[in-house]
């Protein structure tokens, strides 16, 4: 369990392969902040861009870890390549405060980003949210965002073609952006999406009562 509330960035120093084929997953070693492993032992969890993984190895002298991702994982997900800047937080703890909103870290889906530009003293992220999330999008609800907690500023649905999904645009404010690897988006990139835990129930909730079932 975690909260969207970015605690580390790091970054994916190297990647092997698990096996030789495309069933096979890989493992991934993550360079992180001084510190951030201090209090981290083998099999904690800790959620890359949103992903919940499992630490394998610590690597206390050079502040690495390692997770191994499964092919299924990798297929589900984004920006977990060699070399790219990953979110960091660890799991949540029973008394720790509930900063952002509940997050599982099981990535829903991958949105696009269409827009990310300054707007005043903050940035305007828009993304294209894929049609089977879309519906648990609400105007100043809860996603997260490659691991961030945020909150919906506009959700514009596409009647003309109901397929397309929709679009939401978030504010970032300037913490956020430099504080987290979302600085590094640009247009036409990969998202990895969380949508809210209260959302899936509502929908669920609705749905049976209304005598169907729409499992995500």
């Amino acid at each position: 369990m975690f909260t969207g509330i970015i605690t580390g960035v790091g970054r994916i120093v190297a990647s092997h392969d698990l096996g030789s084929s495309s069933h096979h997953g890989k493992r991934l070693t993550i360079a992180c902040p001084p510190a951030f492993i201090d209090d981290v032992g083998l099999g904690d969890s800790i959620a890359l861009n949103g992903a919940c993984m499992t630490v394998t190895r610590l690597i206390p002298g050079q502040q690495q870890f390692t997770i191994d991702i499964s092919a299924e994982s990798l297929d589900k997900t984004t920006g977990l390549a060699e070399g790219c800047k990953v979110n960091l937080e660890k799991a949540l703890r029973a008394h720790d405060r509930l900063g952002g909103h509940i997050v599982s870290g099981h990535v829903d889906g991958i949105g696009q980003v269409n827009h990310f530009a300054p707007v005043g003293e903050s940035w305007e992220l828009r993304v294209q949210v894929p049609p089977e999330l879309a519906r648990y999008l609400a105007y100043k609800g809860s996603i997260t965002v490659n691991g961030v907690s945020l909150t919906v500023n506009r959700v514009v649905d596409n009647a003309d073609i109901p397929s397309s999904g929709c679009e939401i645009s978030i504010n970032l404010i300037p913490h956020t952006v430099q504080t987290t690897a979302l600085g590094e988006l640009h247009a036409g990139a990969g998202v990895n999406l969380e949508i809210d835990t209260v959302a899936r129930y509502v929908e669920r909730m609705l749905s049976t009562a209304q005598g169907g079932s729409q499992p995500l």
